[in-house]
């Protein structure tokens, strides 16, 4: 009798994150663990705290590149990673094959590639590559997996160095010639120059003023339905000016332009002398139009229609899109392309027919296009998982990630389906020597609209859907004149760009790559380079100065078009037709390189010039200094600076508001009175942030501590200020009492979201007709006892008790606001939709907790070790 030993396989998959893990574990045959990395297991050195012993005394340690060793990048894994990498290592000793399935762009190519390295498995590795997170998707990826691409991996360190060296060569330059801990980047320089060129068109436009014509008619008989409006069009044959007649640099009408220029005075003439006129048809006119549906999204597009429609940032829809695929939702959400594969097509088509008919499905299979020549990052566009296209209400999703995945569904439905058709009318309406015209839009088939309907970055435009008809109206018809107006307009400066019209705008200058542009526009205002106003991205004075000083010496750092070639060039070297090594030399090291560019121009750059911004129309300076801008006018002694306020956009820095802030500056601070228990003068002083009470000047320190300050309370003039209100102000927090029950002392105070009351960690909001200065103890008890009883009132129930977690602390499902979670400790894991809170184990539980804590990067007490499981073995018996 033989026996014979038959051994289970495991195989190691690896992806990025624990979301991603669990949505593939439930796809995978036995015999495979998934494992998350957490994104990028190493980099080059972040901090000189990350430079390795090894080479900290090189010259190179803390750029993490040795250019003179052919631009050796040195990596690290970094302190939080370490973890990681060591459970994967331990995970790989009782693995038979090692399967990388990083998403599939050149990230994903690079971060499967830095897990090669690090981990160094000695059994085979293989490279397993796919478009969504479905079971067909992940089952078809396992029988077609390939080796790493060396040229994706070279393209992504190729960028990555060049990222690095830029920033790290002229960065320092900025913190010499301009202001500390400022930076510079390959996209973001480039960003922020194309804002502060807006902020300049803004600040260069001059307003012109022009009035016009608005008549209310209606088609006899009188009744609503026939109601409609005109626009004057000209009188006596001249065209009457509009707004896009006026010249923005001078705010006049523009040379060689032959039209109208109604004031006030005339339209209201006009106004006056057209009332009594009989209104004619003289003219109609018909038009038929289509409109073809918008291809389906890829990054750059789902970003800008996500900010138009649901006003989220780049980042937050590149957070949802995530959660959305790694659920296995959607497709991959980083691609430049817009095809749809045959399988997205039919399921699109066959919901087309299902909900709308076969009417609204498009006769043949609609097929789009990439533009762009180095579209690369996927092989489809971003659309609904699967073959089932399934609408947002019949999947368990909700919040933002159902409003996304809506619209990502109706724009992927909507490219099958018919066009729609629309009848264009336009009526020609003669009083006296004038015309008017009227315009109406009528949809004749709606077609795709029934879906879907793109937005639009003008807030004010109409969309294509919408009907405006005009009544049935014919030549030589008399209508009747409800109201005429006489209205006055002023011509607007360009819009400041806002997310999406910058993710446009990047994207059709070929700069950045759709995938980043989301962390470039969180880095530009991480950096105090842009802060956002409503949803517009408005550039700092900082900015200004950054940008003059690239302009003056590194112009093609900031060209737009030699940034794009760049694009070009690193994508060539992804495709195998350029050398990395080549590209990096003639870059840094070449005679025009970068290097020789900040040694040759650095003694010329005079901090003097650079630390200032060109405002050609003011009378005084605007410099920044170590603590942001300021206003500076005189020499010597007599120089007289103010600060700037940091959120003051410098299109509307006028001259009049300068010498304001400089006049307010001039006559000195305010001397309110003495403190009396200081004995030093109370200051009311005006800052960035407004006016401000000080107890004390820096010199009656003598360096020791800073004074107090602060700031006046809403609605507070400084006139208002004596020094009885001074004392007040400078006593804050008010101690109001001690607590009867614990003894600890109860306070009123301000802060960030206005005035409270607090009693060991309780906080209530102080409202009107009460005031932080005036309310007294039992009036405060009161305001804390009702703020504990709403916080008791939130408590959580528990739904279930699971017992004690293997690391001790209690384990339980409890009831939140939104919904029941599982916690443990500060860690809270959402129920999934279709697990109710009394069927859940405690399995379940401790996996949700793990996950969230990986996800979080939460350090977790290392469970109890268990014994090691022993590979199961099968024993046949011979015959």
């Amino acid at each position: 009798m033989n026996t014979i030993y038959i051994t289970l396989m495991t195989k190691l998959v690896i992806v990025e994150s624990p979301t991603k893990a669990k949505t593939i574990r439930g796809f995978l045959p036995a015999g495979y663990k998934v494992q998350a990395s957490m994104g990028h297991i190493r980099d080059l050195p972040a901090s000189a705290k990350e430079v390795p012993a090894s080479i900290k005394g090189q010259p190179w340690a803390r750029l993490g590149i040795n250019v003179e060793n052919n631009f050796e990048p040195h990596y690290v894994v970094s302190s939080e990673k370490k973890k990681t990498v060591a459970e994967l290592k331990k995970l790989l000793k009782d693995a038979d094959e090692l399967i990388l399935a990083t998403d599939e762009d050149r990230e994903g190519e690079s971060i499967g590639w830095h897990l090669h390295e690090v981990l160094k498995p000695k059994v085979p590795v293989k490279r397993m590559v796919f478009h969504e997170i479905t079971k067909d998707a992940i089952l078809a990826a396992l029988k077609d997996t390939r080796d790493l691409d060396e040229n994706l991996i070279r393209a992504q360190e190729t960028r990555r160095i060049v990222d690095r060296l830029v920033g790290y060569t002229v960065s320092p330059l900025l913190w010499k010639k301009v202001a500390p801990r400022l930076s510079a980047g390959r996209v973001q320089s480039v960003a922020v120059r194309v804002l502060v060129e807006r902020e300049r068109e803004r600040r260069a436009f001059r307003s012109g003023a022009y009035w016009d014509l608005k008549a209310h008619l209606n088609k006899r008989p009188d009744q609503p339905a026939h109601h409609f409006d005109a626009q004057l069009l000209s009188v006596g044959g001249t065209r009457v000016a509009t707004g896009r007649d006026f010249d923005e640099n001078t705010g006049k009408i523009a040379e060689g332009k032959n039209v109208l220029l109604l004031n006030q005075d005339e339209a209201q003439s006009l106004q006056a002398r057209l009332e009594k006129g009989q209104w004619i048809v003289s003219k109609i006119e018909e038009r038929n139009a289509t409109r073809k549906p918008a291809p389906p999204f890829t990054t750059s597009t789902l970003q800008q229609e996500a900010n138009r429609k649901m006003g989220l940032g780049a980042r937050q829809t590149m957070r949802v899109a995530q959660k959305l695929y790694e659920n296995g939702y959607i497709t991959y959400m980083r691609t430049d392309s817009v095809h749809l594969s045959d399988q997205a097509v039919t399921a699109a088509r066959t919901r087309v027919t299902e909900l709308y008919g076969t009417e609204y499905l498009h006769p043949t299979v609609r097929t789009y296009k990439t533009k762009s020549a180095s579209a690369q990052e996927a092989h489809e566009a971003i659309r609904p998982a699967g073959d089932k296209m399934l609408p947002a209400d019949q999947l368990p999703i909700s919040g933002e990630e159902r409003k996304l995945y809506d619209l990502i569904w109706k724009r992927t439905v909507a490219t099958q389906m018919a066009e729609a058709r629309l009848l264009f009318t336009t009526a020609t309406i003669e009083v006296g020597d004038a015309i008017f015209r009227a315009s109406g839009r009528n949809v004749l088939f709606a077609g795709f609209f029934r879906a879907y309907v793109e937005g639009s970055d003008d807030p004010e435009a109409a969309l294509d859907d919408q009907e405006a008809p005009l009544p049935k109206l014919t030549e030589g018809e008399e209508v009747d004149l409800r109201e005429l107006e006489a209205i006055g307009h002023e011509t607007k400066p360009p819009a400041r760009y806002t997310e999406a019209s910058l993710v446009k705008r990047l994207e059709s200058e070929g700069v950045g790559r759709p995938s980043t542009y989301a962390s470039i526009i969180d880095t530009i205002q991480n950096r105090g380079y842009v802060f956002k106003q409503r949803r517009e991205l408005v550039p700092t004075f900082t900015a200004f100065a950054v940008v003059q000083l690239l302009e003056g010496h590194f112009e093609e750092l900031v060209d737009l078009q030699f940034t794009a070639k760049m694009e070009s060039e690193l994508d060539d070297i992804a495709t195998g037709d350029l050398e990395s090594l080549a590209y990096l030399r003639k870059f840094y090291l070449g005679e025009q390189g970068l290097e020789n560019q900040v040694k040759e121009k650095e003694a010329g750059i005079d901090p003097r010039i650079t630390g200032g911004v060109v405002l050609e129309d003011l009378p005084m300076e605007v410099r920044i200094g170590q603590y942001g801008p300021f206003l500076a006018r005189g020499e010597d002694e007599e120089r007289v600076t103010a600060g700037l306020p940091p959120d003051l956009p410098p299109a509307d820095l006028t001259a009049e508001m300068a010498e304001d802030i400089l006049a307010k500056k001039a006559d000195g601070d305010k001397v309110i009175g003495t403190h009396p228990e200081s004995g030093f003068d109370i200051l009311l002083k005006n800052g960035p942030y407004g006016p401000y009470v000080q107890n004390g000047s820096e010199d009656d320190y003598e360096g020791k501590k800073k004074p107090r300050r602060v700031s006046l309370l809403k609605g507070m003039e400084p006139a208002d200020v004596d020094l009885a209100l001074a004392v007040k102000l400078l006593g804050l927090p008010r101690k109001l009492g001690d607590h009867p029950e614990t003894g600890k002392f109860v306070s009123a105070s301000v802060g960030r979201f206005g005035p409270y009351v607090v009693h060991d960690g309780l906080f209530a909001s102080i409202k009107e007709p009460d005031h932080v200065l005036t309310i007294e103890m039992e009036r405060g008890m009161e305001l804390l006892a009702a703020a504990a009883a709403k916080k008791g009132a939130t408590k959580k129930t528990v739904l279930k008790d699971l017992g004690e977690h293997p690391d001790g602390g209690p384990l339980a499902v409890l009831d939140g606001r939104y919904g029941p979670y599982v916690n443990y400790k500060k860690i809270n894991a959402t129920l999934p939709k279709d697990v109710k809170p009394e069927d859940v184990t405690v399995e379940q539980a401790l996996q949700w907790i793990e996950e969230k804590a990986g996800s979080k990067g939460k350090k977790k007490k290392p469970a109890a070790k268990k014994k090691k499981a022993t590979k199961k073995k099968v024993v046949k018996k011979a015959e």
